[in-house]
C-alpha cells in the first residue's frame, strides 16, 4: 500500500494552477480533483490542467468531472458534444434505452479521456418521483428502482469501458428532496421501509462500483442528522445497501450543511465517509478542509486504491460507428 492519500478532493480557481495552488496541493497530496466549467477553454488548455493537478502531487490522481448531460454538464458545444437531458434521453430511446445509455456514456468517457480526466460523477441513480425538485428531475433516469438500475448499469459499464471511473451518486437517494440541497436541507420523512423497497435498492444493485458520493439529506425515519455527517446512515450504506468502493461527500460547501468548513469536513470523516469533496472555495478555504481533513484512513486508503485499479485502458471503438448507432436507437432503429 503507498503513502496515504489526503482525504479530500480539490479543484482549482481557474484555466492554470497558480504557484499558491501548487503548494497547497504538493502539501495536502488530496486524493483527487474535481474540474468546473470555469476550467474548462480548449482540449489543449484542459491537458495542460490535468497535467499540472497531477504534476502537484507526483502521481496519476484522479480527475473527475460531472459530465451527466443536459443541464449538468462542463464540456459543451463547440468543442464537445451537448446532450439532452437524461430523463428525455430514456424516454425518448424505449425500449433501447439500456443500450442508448451506454453508448451516450460511452462517448462522453472517450471526451474525457482524451482530455486526461479519468472520472466522471455518473450513474446519478436516484428514483424520481412526482414530488422531486426540478433541480434534480431530469437528472434522473426514470420513475422506478428496476429501471433506475438498469439505466445506471449501462452508464457504469459505458464510462468503464473507456477508461473512466465512474462515481454512484446519491448515495443512499435523493430523489425524494422537495428542495435543492445546494441551497437548503432537504427532510424526507418515509418510513424505513418504503426508502429500502425503492431509494436505497438502486444502490444495492450498483453496490459494486468503486466510488459513490453521498446524499446531503436526513432520513428523519433513521436520523436527524444529514445522511454525510450520520454514523447511521453511513453504516446503512455500507451494510444494508452493502456499499463497499471509496464514498466521497458531495460538495460540503453546499448551504444543505451548516458549520464551518474544517467542522463538517472533521464530521463527514468521522460519520464514515472517507473523503471529503470541496468545491468553489476560496484558496484559505481549501487549506483549511485540506488540514482538517489530514490523510484516508487505513480502510478508506485501502478502498481508493482499489477504485484507481478499476481505472483501465479504454477498449477501441469506432467513435463515427458509435455515435451512428446512438442515432439509430433514439430514432427507433435499434435492435432492441
Amino acid at each position: 500500500m503507498s503513502a496515504p492519500f489526503g482525504a479530500c478532493i480539490l479543484d482549482a480557481e481557474g484555466l492554470r494552477l497558480t504557484p499558491d495552488e501548487k503548494r497547497l496541493f504538493a502539501r495536502a497530496n488530496p486524493f483527487g480533483f474535481i474540474l468546473f466549467a470555469r476550467n474548462i477553454d480548449t482540449p489543449d488548455q484542459v491537458r495542460a490542467l490535468c497535467a499540472d493537478l497531477r504534476d502537484a502531487v507526483g502521481r496519476d490522481a484522479p480527475i473527475t468531472i460531472d459530465q451527466e448531460g443536459g443541464r449538468v454538464q462542463r464540456l459543451r458545444a463547440p468543442q464537445w458534444r451537448e446532450w439532452l437531458p437524461p430523463l428525455e434521453h430514456v424516454a425518448e430511446a424505449g425500449q433501447n434505452a439500456a443500450q442508448a445509455m451506454y453508448v451516450r456514456y460511452r462517448l462522453i468517457a472517450a471526451e474525457l479521456h482524451d482530455l486526461g480526466i479519468d472520472s466522471n460523477c455518473a450513474p446519478l441513480v436516484d428514483v424520481a418521483g412526482p414530488q422531486t425538485h426540478d433541480f434534480l428531475k431530469n437528472r434522473c433516469y426514470g420513475f422506478d428502482a428496476g429501471t433506475v438500475a438498469r439505466m445506471g448499469r449501462a452508464v457504469a459499464d459505458g464510462l468503464l469501458d473507456g477508461g473512466v471511473l465512474p462515481v454512484l451518486k446519491h448515495i443512499p437517494g435523493h430523489g425524494r428532496a422537495v428542495v435543492d440541497s445546494h441551497l437548503d436541507l432537504p427532510v424526507v420523512d418515509a418510513p424505513h421501509a418504503e426508502l429500502s423497497s425503492i431509494d436505497f435498492a438502486p444502490f444495492h444493485a450498483l453496490n459494486d462500483l468503486p466510488m459513490g458520493m453521498t446524499a446531503h439529506l436526513v432520513y428523519s425515519a433513521l436520523d436527524a442528522r444529514p445522511a454525510t455527517l450520520s454514523p447511521v446512515m453511513m453504516g446503512l450504506i455500507r451494510e444494508e445497501i452493502g456499499f463497499g468502493g471509496l464514498i466521497m461527500t458531495d460538495d460540503i460547501s453546499m448551504k444543505a450543511l451548516n458549520g464551518s468548513l474544517p467542522d463538517i469536513a472533521r464530521g463527514s470523516l468521522e460519520a464514515g465517509c472517507d473523503v471529503v469533496l470541496l468545491c468553489n472555495a476560496s484558496l484559505d478555504e481549501r487549506c483549511a478542509v485540506a488540514e482538517a481533513s489530514g490523510q484516508l484512513s487505513e480502510a478508506g486508503q485501502a478502498r481508493a486504491e482499489r477504485a484507481l485499479a478499476a481505472r483501465k485502458t479504454p477498449d477501441e471503438v469506432d467513435i463515427p460507428a458509435l455515435e451512428a448507432k446512438l442515432d439509430a436507437l433514439l430514432n427507433g432503429r435499434g435492435d432492441g
